[in-house]
């Protein structure tokens, strides 16, 4: 746990709720003797790029994320990169699970442990509406200094992690049928009224892929359909739907997972369109979400040769991640990757060496990855070696951060509540929503 001095002050960090990063230099209140001596001399004698400052003026005072990131020490810094799943209907399950992959007991004691920055939720994860905010907010009770991002896949239709307790949203693939952007916005808003209310704040879709081969077995009716134009739409649509109701939206999975026979889950997928074929096909949907304002964008695992011709995936691709999605289209949300206990990312890599090279590709948030104490102990010995250096390091910490701020939860441990969240979610209005666009796909 953190000193009192080094903790994230919620009164403070309430005055300064909402504003941009930036400032530092000192402490603020500091009186003028205990500043350098040069910071004291008449402002003609200072050097002509130093602006002059009043002896009776305190220094700008830190912004929430720069407050968080100072108090934090190397070890906590890694586990901010990681989002594991944890086992357990309560942060006070005792699961043998959790014992055997983190030598903890229950996910309270993981995430004190390891510090993590987020957890993702699965059906396992999930019983009941009561069930799933106690969850959450005991999860977010164990995560004393810096709330956590959670997450989870909730696309609707094909890929529903908490459908056992949430409503029937249509997929993707009907929504797109609708020809409506409307649609697309009004079932991410309202699929993200019912994941705030349950105290999720990250949902790792929309799928931005443009499903441009019929054979694929792991995308399909998860795309919004084979027009690039319609799913950039539909795809800038939802991240603002989501957006609307505080959720972070995760576009997925650069460079494009479009056009391809081979599930990454089980296999390395190789994209073989051209770099002008990308820029035609893949590229616009990203481009959309990006525009939209889109909070984190996922990796996918597999090889793209024109844009990469190195061999690796693209979740472990500097020219992809850093070059191609920071640099040429200007992103600088999170970077999230794929989950990384999928087989095509671990083709050619440990599992150590698969999240070093995650980081140092571009990634921020490194999620379930498939040994996890092996992979947490890789990344920390590769920042104390300087292999990661600690200016990337924190970069990443510093997106990751201002996430969590943008969502408001810098201000304090986010505390959902049951009776609200038993009205928002399956909602009689979320449930005609549903069957209007149902309705509109035929």
């Amino acid at each position: 746990m953190l000193s009192s001095a080094r903790r994230i002050g919620t009164a403070g960090l309430l005055a300064l709720a909402l504003t941009a990063c930036g400032g530092g230099g000192g402490q603020a209140g500091a009186s003028p003797a205990a500043q350098p001596a040069q910071d004291m001399k008449p402002p003609s004698a200072r050097p002509a790029t130093t602006p002059a400052q009043s002896p009776h003026q305190s220094p700008p005072q830190k912004s929430p994320v720069q407050r968080a990131l100072a108090g934090m020490s190397v070890t906590e810094k890694v586990g901010q990169l990681f989002m594991p799943v944890l086992y357990g209907t309560t942060a006070d399950t005792v699961s043998g699970e959790n014992q055997a992959r983190y030598g903890a007991q229950t996910p309270a004691k993981v995430i004190a442990k390891y510090r993590l920055g987020g957890v993702i939720l699965f059906p396992q994860n999930v019983k009941s509406v009561a069930q799933v905010v106690e969850l959450t907010n005991g999860m977010q009770q164990a995560s004393k200094d810096v709330p956590l991002l959670i997450g989870t896949d909730q696309e609707n239709g094909l890929v529903s992690r908490m459908s056992a307790i949430m409503t029937d949203f249509p997929g993707a693939s009907t929504i797109g049928d609708t020809g409506d952007t409307g649609n697309a916005r009004a079932v991410a808003r309202a699929t993200g009224e019912e994941l705030h209310a349950l105290g999720v704040n990250l949902d790792f879709a929309p799928v931005a892929d443009v499903n441009v081969n019929p054979r694929n077995p792991v995308i399909g009716r998860r795309a919004y359909g084979d027009d690039p134009k319609v799913v950039s739409g539909m795809v800038a649509a939802a991240v603002k739907g989501f957006a609307d109701a505080k959720v972070a939206a995760t576009a997925k999975h650069f460079p494009g997972h479009g056009d391809t026979a081979v599930d990454s889950h089980t296999g390395l997928p190789v994209i073989k369109h051209t770099r002008k074929q990308w820029e035609q096909i893949d590229a616009p949907p990203f481009k959309a979400a990006i525009k939209a304002g889109v909070d984190t964008i996922m990796s996918a695992h597999l090889v793209f040769p024109k844009l990469d011709p190195s061999g690796d995936p693209a979740t472990l691709s500097k020219p992809i991640l850093t070059g191609l999605l920071r640099q040429e289209l200007g992103f600088d949300g999170v970077i999230s990757t794929d989950a990384l206990n999928m087989a095509g990312v671990r083709k050619k890599y440990s599992d150590g060496e698969v999240a070093v090279r995650a980081i140092l590709a571009g990634a921020d948030l490194l999620l379930m990855p498939n040994d996890f104490p092996t992979a947490h102990r890789a990344v920390l010995a590769a920042v104390k070696s300087g292999r990661i250096s600690a200016q990337r390091l924190d970069q990443s910490v510093t997106r990751l951060l201002k996430l969590k701020h943008a969502k408001g939860l810098l201000a304090g441990p986010p505390v959902a509540s049951a009776e609200e969240a038993a009205k928002v979610v399956r909602s009689a209005e979320h449930r005609r929503l549903a069957a209007r666009v149902e309705s509109a796909a035929d």
